[in-house]
């Protein structure tokens, strides 16, 4: 049978309707999705937003010298009290995008008052790594937001440029005994003429909104099957005719 006697009946008025339902059903289908998986995004966006919106508290008492870093202070904002290292201690972490630009995070010990151990600070952003801008060591009171260290990477090279913010990788760099998680300062006053650092986002649990997603997966699938039953029915609507007209 020739190509134009195949798309005719393929488009002859008894399958036409079935295409434009199946092309409705399916549209549809994608719709109801793609919409089930945006209120999924939504909430997982508000909770990293309710992980985010919690009272600034005093660093300390909320931390101890010797604990470990634990989940109630992942992303919680604190107001900490003690004197920054003497600039020279200052260390480069590369690889840190922001406003879609990589760059680095200057970092500077912070010797906590009325102890004996240094958090390390973040005190901002740099497209380059050079010169350590200074600092001053009077005892002060700075804002930030404290997060736990990051994974392996590149060691500290001579430059003092670190491939991560991981703690034990500069214990032995740093002549105090460090707090195993860093801090994110959110006070311009210790950016020295640099731009804040952006605090990481929270991460979201994948169960949350876990129906909405169920749905939209399930949404798909009902597509899926609207267009084999499509292709089911239309094929052997097609085949019979052609059997009658052999």
């Amino acid at each position: 049978m020739s190509r134009v006697s195949t798309l005719r009946l393929w488009f002859r008025p008894s399958l036409v309707g079935l295409h434009l339902f199946a092309i409705v059903a399916i549209v549809f289908c994608v719709f109801m999705g793609l919409w089930q998986m945006g209120v999924y995004d939504s909430r997982q966006q508000h909770e990293r937003a309710d992980k985010q919106d919690v009272p600034v508290v005093a660093f300390h008492g909320l931390w101890g010298a010797d604990e470990p870093f634990q989940s109630r202070l992942n992303h919680r904002p604190v107001t900490v009290s003690g004197f920054f290292a003497p600039s020279s201690e200052q260390i480069w972490v590369s690889g840190k995008v922001q406003d879609n630009q990589s760059g680095y995070w200057l970092v500077a010990p912070f010797v906590v008052d009325g102890g004996d151990q240094a958090l390390l600070v973040v005190r901002g952003w740099s497209p380059t790594a050079g010169e350590f801008p200074a600092i001053s060591s009077t005892v002060t009171d700075i804002s930030a937001v404290l997060e736990p260290g990051e994974g392996s990477g590149t060691p500290l090279d001579n430059d003092r440029v670190i491939g991560t913010l991981r703690i034990p990788a500069l214990i032995n760099s740093l002549p105090y005994n460090l707090y195993s998680g860093f801090a994110v300062s959110t006070s311009p006053v210790t950016a020295g003429g640099l731009a804040l650092a952006t605090p990481p986002m929270p991460d979201a649990s994948w169960t949350n909104g876990l129906r909405n997603l169920m749905y939209a997966f399930q949404w798909w699938v009902f597509g899926l099957f609207a267009l084999f039953m499509w292709w089911r029915m239309s094929t052997e609507s097609v085949a019979a005719v052609r059997g009658k007209v052999a």
